[in-house]
């Protein structure tokens, strides 16, 4: 794994994160809305007889549980990009591997916090990942 690919993880699973969190809230939807109820008399052994948005609130729960175990990943990967960032010796380089790859900022916004033309932080960004050393147990998305 390039020390690019390993750096890249955090974005992807932030977008992965923000994907399932607008899911949960078309599924909270969903949950609240109430459907008609069935006046007649017909007797099916096989039909469900629970309640239909029983299954919605199973679906909330796991999807809940499941954003959980990757914001915990996120939060576990992102401590261990911090270390590696931090053993970059130059620090414009440092802060160009964190706003790029902690933060998920663009070259511009980058330039703009660094006071830097765009040509320079990729430079900067360049030689960064030159001199990143990918942990020997990294953690793989």
């Amino acid at each position: 794994m390039t020390a690019k690919e390993y750096l890249r993880q955090a974005y992807r699973l932030d977008h992965r994160i923000n994907s399932d969190l607008a899911e949960l809230e078309r599924l909270r939807d969903m949950e609240g809305s109430i459907s008609s109820p069935s006046f007649e008399e017909h007797y099916n052994p096989n039909r469900n007889t629970e309640a239909p948005f029983i299954r919605c609130l199973e679906k909330v729960w796991d999807l809940e549980m499941k954003i959980k175990t990757e914001i915990d990943k996120l939060i576990s990967l992102k401590d261990q990009m911090r270390e590696v960032i931090d053993a970059v010796q130059n620090t414009d380089e440092q802060m160009v591997l964190r706003y790029r790859y902690i933060h998920n900022m663009t070259w511009e916004q980058i330039g703009d916090e660094l006071k830097a033309d765009e040509s320079t932080v990729r430079r900067w960004h360049r030689r960064a990942l030159a001199s990143v050393i990918v942990p020997a147990d990294p953690i793989v998305i």
